[in-house]
């Protein structure tokens, strides 16, 4: 049974949080120091503080404009009613294009970490069972996500605590800083896909306790948590490991623990990369789902999405194929290209949605201007940062979003 009416209000500022938290803390916190190393040195502790900066003005910005719409599909309603319907549109497109790309990285990711002779199978294995799980219910999504988020800590203190009994380690290697500009900023667009995952509780709109005051609670909330976490695992492997040791891994935090006393705990820091990359996945779906969902009310998509089932209180047609699609990019896309799709689509959404927040009148305001200022600024910075290769292929995807609207556009006029 379906039908198109509203989703059902049922979580707190305390699940906002723990779904902005598990959709951050994954594969990137894994896997990211790796480029970013090899592009900035231990210059990319500088990149790091850049790219929280630029999440946390995002974050302002979000969930400044999530409080006066608190409806599904974050910024694809905010460039919408702020901007204009063209962005809108190309928000949302950002948005399901850029997500859809890091669903696949993060269940390539999972496979490279639990069974790397089979990553794509593991990988659409992976997307299966979390879509089971996100069918099942929000409020088990939830429960699910309280629990990767445990392990995925735990496997970080793992390698904090067991890069500490290194030897060798020591706060010297973090100077000087290494990298000339270009390349911090590089590092920087790297390590901001590891930040992205607050745009999830903006996504939640329809589905919070008082959004007004839940949102722009839980979105610094979890911001914050997440940057201090990073910071210090940050700063253990550059201490423990020289940077040209962990540009060249793809698992870089394995060599932090295989650096010190402790290395027996190496199996923990698979499992943990494993299930943390879980953790982004499952509220990754239903985000992507949740703005397919906003985006056919508005008849930019089919509206055939445009349904919310009943029964579970949610768009079961959006996610099943946003489920689909993820596992065909899973069997043509490597992890490197997907998050090259990925970073060029998600700074766009992010420059849109602060650029709506510019549009904001004084008293709807909750932090200063400026701060939208720096967020957009920021994220054009970063776009224009990233490897060439990415940048053409990112612009090139949303430009046929922007073709295939306009075409739409003509044969319906």
């Amino acid at each position: 049974m379906t039908s198109s009416g509203p989703l059902e209000r049922r979580l707190g500022v305390g699940d906002a949080v723990v779904i902005g938290a598990g959709s951050m803390i994954g594969a990137g916190v894994f896997a990211a120091w790796a480029p970013a190393a090899d592009a900035a040195g231990t210059g990319l502790i500088i990149g790091l503080v850049i790219a929280g900066v630029v999440a946390f003005c995002n974050a302002a910005s979000s969930a400044q404009l999530a409080a006066i719409h608190p409806e599904s599909g974050g910024t694809y309603v905010y460039g919408r009613r702020q901007l204009g319907p063209f962005w809108g549109h190309l928000a949302g497109w950002g948005f399901v294009v850029g997500k859809t790309a890091s669903c696949a990285a993060m269940a390539l990711t999972v496979g490279a970490y639990l069974w790397p002779d089979n990553d794509r199978i593991v990988a659409v294995a992976a997307v299966v069972v979390i879509t089971a799980v996100n069918i099942g219910g929000l409020s088990r999504t939830v429960a699910v996500t309280r629990v990767l988020l445990v392990v995925s800590v735990a496997a970080l203190v793992a390698v904090v605590v067991g890069g500490w009994s290194s030897p060798d380690a020591s706060l010297d290697r973090l100077t000087p800083f290494d990298g000339d500009a270009y390349g911090v900023l590089q590092s920087a667009g790297f390590l901001f896909f590891a930040f992205a995952g607050y745009a999830r509780i903006a996504t939640l709109g329809e589905e919070v306790k008082d959004p007004a005051v839940t949102i722009p609670r839980a979105i610094p909330r979890a911001l914050a948590a997440v940057l201090a976490v990073y910071l210090v695992v940050g700063v253990t492997a550059l201490a423990v490991v020289p940077t040209s040791a962990l540009g060249a891994t793809s698992a870089p935090l394995q060599l932090v623990i295989e650096s010190g006393r402790l290395d027996a705990l190496s199996p923990v820091v698979d499992i943990g990369a494993g299930i943390a990359a879980l953790g982004v996945l499952l509220n990754l779906i239903p985000g992507v789902s949740r703005t397919t969902l906003a985006m056919a009310r508005e008849r930019e998509l089919p509206t055939w999405f445009a349904h919310v089932d009943t029964n579970r209180s949610l768009p079961l047609r959006a996610e099943l194929t946003v489920a689909a699609v993820v596992i065909a990019l899973v069997a043509v896309l490597d992890l490197r290209s997907a998050i090259g799709i990925s970073g060029v689509a998600v700074l766009t959404y992010y420059a849109i949605t602060n650029a709506a927040a510019l549009t904001l009148r004084p008293e709807q305001r909750r932090w200063p201007l400026p701060i939208a200022v720096v967020g957009l600024i920021g994220c054009v910075v970063l776009v224009a940062a990233l490897p060439p290769m990415a940048i053409a292929t990112g612009s090139v995807t949303l430009a046929i979003g922007v073709i295939a609207r306009m075409s739409l556009r003509t044969n319906r006029g």
